[in-house]
């Protein structure tokens, strides 16, 4: 996962399109954090609500020295309103329990991942041709960027560069699936 505390100083300025970035990086794992809830609360209105408590003290936010400081901290935040939340509709109480110790059972770290697994994807990469390889590794630099930009940075134009990436992700997962590796268990 790409560390987006080198969006903080930006985001501790005012700067709405550096936050804009971190929302866009940040979103699907929040969201996912939030999952266990998602039975019992509206777990769009506690995102919505997370993110702009996070906008507003973001300046305060100090990176502790490992990645994703807030990342860590906006996940936090959006578990401590979910429990509220599941607090204030009064949830069966056994439920409420349940879901407050999940959450401080949960250290809101990002799971580490197999470093076999990441020594395949890196051999898969590596036998990608030039083009679709570039547009992989554009987008993975960053994903919150509009696919006119990395285009454009790639030289490409905006459907060339689509074409390229899906391109890539297909023998991606072909050169996975030859080493037994099956992408949906993976993604789940």
């Amino acid at each position: 996962m790409i560390d987006l505390d080198t969006l903080l100083p930006d985001i501790a300025t005012g700067d709405a399109d550096a936050f804009g970035r971190f929302v866009a990086g940040a979103e699907s794992r929040l969201r996912d954090s939030l999952g266990s809830f998602a039975a019992v609360i509206d777990v769009e209105a506690v995102v919505q609500e997370c993110l702009l408590r996070v906008w507003q003290v973001a300046p305060r936010v100090v990176p502790d020295g490992r990645a994703n400081a807030l990342l860590r901290f906006t996940i936090r935040v959006a578990r401590n309103l979910a429990v509220s939340e599941t607090r204030r509709r009064r949830i069966d109480p056994e439920t409420t329990i349940r879901l407050e110790r999940a959450t401080l059972d949960d250290a809101c770290e990002p799971e580490q991942p197999d470093p076999l697994l990441r020594e395949v994807i890196a051999r898969c990469r590596e036998k990608l041709p030039d083009k679709p390889a570039q547009a992989l590794t554009a987008r993975l630099d960053g994903p919150w960027r509009a696919d006119v930009e990395i285009a454009e940075t790639l030289g490409m134009r905006t459907n060339t560069f689509l074409q390229n990436f899906t391109r890539a992700r297909r023998l991606l997962a072909e050169c996975l699936g030859k080493y037994g590796i099956d992408l949906a268990k993976e993604l789940a």
